[in-house]
């Protein structure tokens, strides 16, 4: 990349369940990514809800309070050239929505990326441990076991990750964003 041009930025929103992958996936694809000189941010999700979104439960009112906030931080670095990789479950189509019309309003690439992954297997996986919880009577209101979790209808991609490494999902989003020209 020259100094002349201005980099162009964009979101990339990995939404899942939890322990779909989505955080792997980001630091994956955000390390390849810096590689190539790209200036890149991972919005966390459990970070942003510790810092930013302190304070707020998972009602969902407060689940798209915080989905709108790191929307509105995404966007305002995809606007000024960062490569924003927003790893956040972001359950409700309506939030994400809002996200998307956000950068559309703004000019701003959103590419939605959807960790497809099983339930069934993301329970294996339990990288929190928070099905064993919800399991043991310990926890309510887990996305995708008591609360709902809305997929994407049509994301830019769904990343079937139960059936590949997680450097080969962040490959395949890679794809996408050289196919848009964004790296």
């Amino acid at each position: 990349m020259t100094h002349t041009a201005k980099a162009q930025g964009a979101t990339i929103w990995l939404t899942g369940l939890p322990s779909a992958g989505k955080t792997t996936i980001a630091r994956i694809l955000a390390g390849r990514l810096r590689s190539e000189n790209h200036r890149v941010e991972v919005l966390d999700g459990d970070e942003i809800r510790r810092f930013l979104s302190a304070g707020l439960g998972f009602s969902r009112e407060d689940r798209n309070t915080n989905v709108q906030r790191i929307g509105l931080v995404a966007e305002v670095l995809a606007r000024n050239g960062v490569l924003a990789v927003v790893p956040v479950i972001a359950p409700y189509a309506d939030s994400r929505e809002a996200v998307r019309k956000r950068h559309e309003a703004s000019g701003t690439p959103y590419i939605e990326v959807h960790v497809a992954t099983p339930v069934e297997v993301c329970a294996e996986r339990d990288v929190k441990g928070l099905y064993a919880r919800q399991a043991a009577g310990q926890l309510t209101g887990l996305t995708g076991v008591d609360d709902p979790y809305e997929p994407p209808l049509d994301p830019a991609i769904a990343l079937k990750t139960q059936g590949e490494t997680p450097e080969e999902s962040a490959n395949a989003v890679y794809a996408v964003l050289a196919e848009r020209g964004l790296v």
